[in-house]
């Protein structure tokens, strides 16, 4: 495993109870759960092949004032990928509607293995470029499950539901196309290449 491990956190520990529990329901589909085993090794290459660590921890992406910013930007969006799908989930479930489970349930799956996933990616010391490779695989895929989410509660007119998967499209567009590939990817890659450009000149 690259670099050295870190225990991972009780949210990582609830995302990864979440995946299984999802997994063994008819709610997730089988190229779902393919996607998120196979993005496994891939990211395990990504992390030892071609972005392999390097000798020192990786400096911080983000200053101290950003950092501060991004705990708020990242609680938004645990009360709307997360929080809120599940809520609906669990409001499916008392009511009796379990049809409608499968409706939001393969966003919270691959939310919830991408959360995983990160901890995992920290915690064994990958770099940065791999690290951010987890967020915008995942994210990247899960604005596909999301749209199919909004066609269907669009079909039952305007409800909660609705408004929910609405917020998640926005959310999660912007993380993509407005923070993690025009900002956090370009940070990643930079710092890391710098770096290693650093440890060219020492070991020359």
């Amino acid at each position: 495993m690259p670099g050295g491990y870190r225990s991972l956190s009780f949210q990582h520990f609830t995302a990864l109870t979440i995946v299984l529990t999802l997994a063994t329901t008819s709610s997730v589909s089988f190229s779902d759960t393919t996607f998120v085993v196979l993005s496994i090794p891939y990211l395990l290459l990504l992390s030892t092949i071609t972005f392999p660590p390097p000798s020192s921890p990786p400096p911080p992406v983000f200053s101290a004032q950003e950092r501060r910013i991004l705990v708020f930007y990242v609680s938004v969006g645990g009360l709307v990928g997360l929080l809120l799908p599940l809520l609906q989930i669990i409001h499916s479930l008392v009511v009796g509607e379990f049809h409608a489970i499968a409706v939001p349930a393969p966003h919270l799956f691959l939310l919830s293995a991408q959360i995983f996933l990160e901890g995992v990616s920290f915690g064994y010391g990958f770099s940065l470029p791999a690290r951010a490779a987890v967020p915008i695989i995942y994210n990247t895929k899960r604005l596909f499950t999301i749209a199919d989410w909004v066609r269907h509660e669009v079909g039952g007119g305007v409800s909660v539901g609705l408004v929910i998967a609405l917020a998640n499209t926005v959310f999660w567009g912007f993380n993509l196309l407005g923070f993690l590939l025009p900002v956090y990817l370009p940070r990643a890659l930079k710092l890391y290449y710098c770096d290693q450009g650093k440890g060219s000149k020492k070991s020359g």
